[in-house]
């Protein structure tokens, strides 16, 4: 039963290791008129990012159009560190190395008004082994064929096992907040319980010595 249990463990926490395995995504965003909108990525340190935007109007981006809007860009560190910052541009990347674990954050606005017309921003986030330029490391290294894609999978490999590490690190300062916590709810428990006993006794020593000196007892 032990075994089945503990097996089961750790297949949930792969699962999850591969579910937050560095990979990439594209999304579009329609952008408000005033303010910013942004999106976020939980990522934990020393990992690789790469992200691709480009701006336009309507349902279609046309890289030659000369109508293509401009936004603002600014990418933040979980700890507010300015990463990437820049003004008026249709199409830019940012890419940077993580040194801190928590959310990414990467806020997107309008430089200016567009005749009422919506405004949408395409965003390709990649990230750790996916923001990896793999012609590159073939050219280098010079593989190819299968050679270069065990390269891929040793990569993989590796990239599960530094979030195994993560998620597993993840949950040992979760259980030592959620112990803290529960320490600390418990003396408070005991706190408020001592303070009620001493109220109760209190009103009852104070009720006593107003009953006796109007000689009701």
């Amino acid at each position: 039963m032990k075994f089945l249990e503990s097996r089961c463990f750790w297949t949930v926490l792969i699962v999850a290791a591969l579910a937050v395995v560095p990979a990439a995504r594209g999304l579009w965003l329609d952008l408000p008129s005033s303010g910013a909108k942004c999106v976020s990525e939980e990522l934990h340190d020393n990992v690789v990012v790469l992200g691709d935007y480009y701006a336009f109007i309507g349902e279609d981006y046309d890289v030659n159009s000369t109508v293509n809007p401009t936004v603002s860009v600014k990418v933040t560190s979980p700890y507010g560190n300015n990463l990437y910052h820049q003004e008026k541009l249709s199409h830019g990347q940012f890419a940077f190395t993580t040194t801190e674990s928590g959310n990414y954050l990467a806020c997107f606005s309008v430089d200016s008004d567009h005749g009422g017309k919506k405004v949408s921003v395409g965003i390709e986030w990649k990230t750790g082994i996916a923001a990896k330029d793999w012609d590159s490391v073939a050219r280098k290294e010079k593989i190819e064929g299968l050679e270069l894609e065990l390269k891929k999978l040793e990569d993989n490999v590796e990239a599960i096992h530094q979030n195994l590490n993560y998620l597993i690190n993840r949950e040992a300062e979760m259980r030592e907040v959620s112990e803290t916590t529960n320490a600390r709810v418990a003396w408070y428990s005991l706190m408020s319980l001592g303070v009620c006993i001493f109220v109760s006794v209190f009103q009852l020593w104070f009720l006593r010595r107003y009953f006796q000196k109007k000689k009701l007892i």
